[in-house]
């Protein structure tokens, strides 16, 4: 199946553009991945986005992540040099993702002691949004 879609797709000559796109695409993601630091260099972590004008975009999936990438950088440039690529530098940008089935939490629930002490907790207080927010978890997390 995947020789008759390359195949299919080598030989549509109005493919060939986008083609040479994404194999150029993935060979600097595995240069990337080469000389990144390998805690950074995780795939699920790092994308390259891609290259205009010897200008490597790529992405991290948090500001941490990304701010590391900007400070090494330079050294990154040279080494991504050294391997043949045509980079003159490097944009970072955050790109976040996440996985909506994730978001499917369980409803947390409160121990029948933890419920008397925010029962208690807000009796002992006077009528304040403090108050009513005690009230509204004690009640909503059992």
């Amino acid at each position: 199946m995947t020789q008759q879609l390359k195949s299919l797709l080598s030989n549509a000559q109005e493919l060939q553009p986008l083609i040479v796109k994404a194999q150029t695409l993935t060979v600097l993601q595995s240069h990337l991945i080469a000389v990144a630091q390998p805690h950074l260099a995780l795939s699920a972590q790092v994308q390259v986005l891609g290259l205009h004008l010897g200008t490597l975009s790529i992405a991290a999936v948090n500001a941490t992540i990304a701010a590391k990438l900007r400070q090494l950088a330079p050294e990154m440039v040279a080494k991504l040099q050294h391997r043949g690529c045509e980079v003159s530098g490097i944009r970072v940008k955050v790109q976040v993702s996440f996985d909506r089935g994730q978001r499917n939490l369980p409803p947390r629930k409160l121990s029948k002691t933890a419920q008397k002490a925010l029962n208690d907790l807000s009796h002992g207080l006077d009528n304040s949004p403090l108050k009513s927010a005690l009230e509204r978890m004690a009640r909503n997390l059992h």
